[in-house]
């Protein structure tokens, strides 16, 4: 296989997915290329980029390698993982000529202008479309996603240019908006001290706010999986229903947050691997009361979109856009 292609990386705290792209193309993501692994079957990113390279036979050049957590300079470390990873080992290890090290959402921001009418789908009554996105306008977005763990960013487009912002935002502070909120954060706050968003937005976040109903009410659910709830509330499992719509409304009054925080009045992108899985929640949640809700700013909350991102790839199409942006302008 050619070795013009740029390998990927979309690393996780429990998945690494990896596939090639070609900056040439205008959509620059080999989709077929596409392979995923469980990150504890690997010692390390090297071990596991080694094996997607050897398995698919492919030879690159370059890498753009997303990782939830940190980008410090040389070095990340994953936020819900042993792996450290430096960019100038990857690059030894890989024998690569050039490495990005980027954090995930700046990833999932950049995917943003190259998304599809099938790519998303809009909660709530304020529309989007993804022309929007090429129509020439300065605009600023909001991405928040619930994994692992809970990802923020944010993507500017000044000039025709698109910047991603690389945040921290999922380690905010939890602010309850409701008594059953405050009481969730009181039993969240005996077992973990400080709490943050990501606390209860996320995968293990929605067992423990479904752990935390139990124990309010004075009981021990046992051993629960996020799957559990998510499978018990389809049955009609009251706690589990209720663990889901606390879920859906404080993920949206944190996603409300973001949005004041940053400016974000073009629209807010829900990504991560819950979303899709749980898009029909969203939809008939408190989600948007909650977004909308902050007080003198909610008549323009009401005009700011909202839309879920159900790409199965999204960060990888964010690393190919910044694989394509790098390697063209450098080839210039």
């Amino acid at each position: 296989m050619s070795d013009d292609r740029i390998l990927l990386a979309d690393i996780g705290g429990t998945n690494a997915r990896f596939a090639l792209a070609d900056p040439a193309a205008e959509m620059p993501l080999l989709v077929d290329s596409v392979e995923g692994f469980a990150v504890a079957e690997f010692p390390s990113l090297a071990h596991a980029a080694r094996h997607y390279l050897e398995h698919t036979g492919a030879r690159v050049r370059a890498g753009v390698f997303a990782v939830a957590g940190r980008v410090d300079g040389d070095e990340a470390r994953i936020t819900n993982h042993p792996w450290v990873i430096s960019r100038s080992r990857l690059r030894t290890e890989l024998e690569l000529d050039d490495v990005l090290l980027i954090n995930d959402f700046a990833a999932q921001s950049m995917a943003i202008p190259l998304l599809r009418e099938g790519d998303i789908a809009v909660v709530g009554g304020a529309a989007w479309r993804p022309a929007q996105t090429r129509d020439g306008s300065d605009r600023t977005y909001a991405v928040i996603g619930p994994g692992t763990g809970l990802g923020v960013g944010g993507l500017l487009v000044r000039d025709g240019r698109h910047y991603p912002l690389e945040t921290e935002g999922g380690h905010v502070s939890f602010p309850p908006g409701t008594p059953e909120e405050l009481m969730i954060l009181d039993v969240l706050s005996r077992q973990f001290g400080r709490v943050s968003n990501e606390r209860l937005i996320c995968g293990p976040g929605l067992v423990n706010i479904y752990r935390a109903l139990a124990e309010i009410a004075g009981e021990d659910p046992g051993p629960v999986k996020p799957a559990d709830v998510t499978a018990r509330a389809a049955e009609g499992d009251p706690r589990a229903n209720r663990a889901v719509d606390v879920f859906c409304a404080v993920f949206g009054a944190i996603a409300g947050d973001v949005v004041l925080t940053l400016g974000a009045w073009d629209g807010v992108f829900l990504t991560g691997g819950l979303v899709p899985r749980m898009l029909e929640a969203l939809r008939h949640s408190g989600f948007r009361q909650r977004f909308e809700h902050k007080g003198r700013f909610s008549s323009n909350m009401a005009r700011i979109p909202s839309v879920a991102v159900l790409h199965p790839h999204a960060g990888l199409l964010g690393c190919a856009a910044l694989a394509q942006r790098h390697f063209q302008a450098n080839a210039a």
